[in-house]
């Protein structure tokens, strides 16, 4: 059932099924993707008793901006105050979070800054929060070439690339971020629908500026941003997922990420996995969260 709900600066749009009194998972989409990633999760963690809520993040879909004068930040600050904004809005003192992207960026913030709100933890691509002040030191011609799409969003020519022809280029890093998946025009076309978010441009711009330093952060943020910038460690059970086919984010990150893990963690690799693992693999994105609520049981 698609909801709504006011959280901090925003009507948040979700989807919510299973049972309202089952253990509570908040399943979070990263860029370009949308809460349709998670139609095969959501089934199995009902079965399991999960009340499970997906929402739309910022810039995407029916969620919007409560106000004409907030700014249209992206910035990862901006992710996690609005996931802690939502559990408080829906009551809810603690939940596990899984996310990917964007959506893993906001459920590891949210782990890190208020452990006490989070029971368990999943996160693909490991530690996701960004470390804005090494931006500028470059790394390998290889995964230089991978980031070429955040180097032209923060050209002008980039905006008005991403304003125009927001699909095609969508639909293109879909293909080269999972290149072991066969997406079918029905999976692409029904999530493109988000980008018609008024402020989807404006929103992916900015994150993609903000992180390399290159726009300012909301003021309402930069405290938060600060604290970010001191790389805090996770201690709630956390399992992390990487996909070996993952054309964004190859394999080699994980023996550094893994020491901001200080509680219990474990690592799993996805055989054929790209950088969607929630709509490639459900089956085992959802095993992963079950797993993680028998490591936070008390």
């Amino acid at each position: 059932m698609l909801k709504s709900i006011n959280a901090g600066p925003l009507s948040i749009s979700y989807h919510e099924t299973g049972s309202h009194t089952g253990w509570p998972v908040i399943l979070l989409h990263g860029f370009p993707y949308d809460i349709a990633a998670y139609d095969d999760v959501a089934p199995i963690l009902a079965a399991a008793g999960a009340r499970i809520i997906i929402p739309f993040l910022r810039g995407f879909g029916p969620t919007h901006f409560l106000s004409a004068a907030t700014p249209r930040s992206g910035e990862q600050a901006a992710l996690g105050h609005d996931l802690l904004a939502l559990l408080d809005a829906l009551d809810l003192r603690a939940a596990i979070l899984a996310g990917y992207d964007w959506g893993g960026r906001a459920a590891c913030i949210v782990a890190a800054l208020w452990p006490e709100r989070v029971r368990g933890l999943v996160s693909q691509n490991s530690y996701n929060i960004q470390n804005i002040a090494q931006a500028t030191e470059p790394l390998t011609p290889e995964a230089e070439h991978s980031l070429w799409y955040q180097y032209y969003f923060h050209t002008e020519r980039g905006r008005l690339g991403l304003t125009r022809n927001r699909n095609a280029l969508c639909r293109l890093l879909w293909r080269l971020w999972s290149p072991r998946w066969t997406f079918t025009d029905d999976a692409f076309n029904r999530t493109a629908l988000s980008f018609d978010n008024p402020d989807f441009v404006a929103v992916v711009i900015h994150s993609y500026r903000h992180r390399f330093g290159l726009a300012p952060s909301d003021p309402a943020y930069i405290a938060t941003e600060q604290r970010l910038a001191a790389q805090p460690a996770i201690i709630v059970p956390t399992i992390t997922l990487d996909g070996d086919a993952d054309g964004l984010l190859p394999l080699g990150n994980t023996a550094h990420h893994a020491r901001h893990f200080t509680g219990p963690h474990q690592h799993r690799i996805i055989e054929t996995g790209g950088h969607n693992l929630p709509q490639e693999h459900p089956a085992a994105f959802a095993t992963a969260i079950l797993d993680v609520r028998a490591m936070s049981a008390p």
